[in-house]
């Protein structure tokens, strides 16, 4: 099970730009669904947001270390990014934990806590 993952959230897409990001969106739904044929990655999700001032939908995909490490080095995802880059706003790439690598990011956390002095 996928313990890694990597959030790309965009924002609005830039003004008389829309087909392009459409275009982009498009591209980017293909690539993700050729990585996870190939088990380049576990799996992906997308979503689309309400109206909002910093996010209006994201794609979620989920593999372990290596393979969420692999995605930020490949040629054809660093373009669709570099694409999306120039058409929508607020674009972010994130690399973060799921499943367990929550429950181990979180025990790192608490031993970190236990060497504070706690105030009340």
């Amino acid at each position: 099970m996928a313990d890694r993952v990597l959030f790309i959230g965009w924002g609005t897409p830039v003004r008389g730009r829309e087909e392009r990001a459409l275009e982009v969106f498009n591209e980017s739904v293909g690539l993700y669904g050729r990585m996870q044929q190939d088990g380049r990655i576990e799996s992906f999700d997308l979503a689309l947001l309400g109206s909002s001032s910093i996010h209006n939908g994201y794609a979620q995909l989920k593999g372990d270390v290596a393979q969420i490490q692999a995605v930020q080095e490949d040629e054809e995802f660093q373009r669709v990014i570099a694409d999306a880059a120039l058409i929508v706003d607020d674009l972010n790439v994130l690399a973060g934990y799921t499943n367990a690598g929550v429950a181990a990011q979180m025990a790192m956390y608490a031993e970190a806590v236990a060497k504070v002095p706690q105030t009340a």
